[in-house]
């Protein structure tokens, strides 16, 4: 996604299971690459790693604030 991925929509490179294509290529962009992810950000099932990951989204939408 070179424009950026918006929030709420999957990464294209995600599969029908939900695990990145690109792992461990070196096409994998370098934020995907540096991100590690911790109990307190993904909490202790998939619905909660993703109602965490929606909220962290909307946190840092550059949206956020405008009028």
């Amino acid at each position: 996604m070179p424009a950026g991925k918006p929030a709420g929509v999957p990464c294209v490179q995600l599969d029908a299971d939900g695990r990145c294509q690109l792992f461990g290529r070196p096409e994998r962009p370098q934020v995907c690459v540096n991100l590690r992810p911790e109990p307190g950000m993904c909490g202790s099932t998939r619905a909660q790693a993703l109602a965490m990951l929606a909220a962290l989204e909307l946190a840092t939408s550059p949206s956020v604030g405008l009028i």
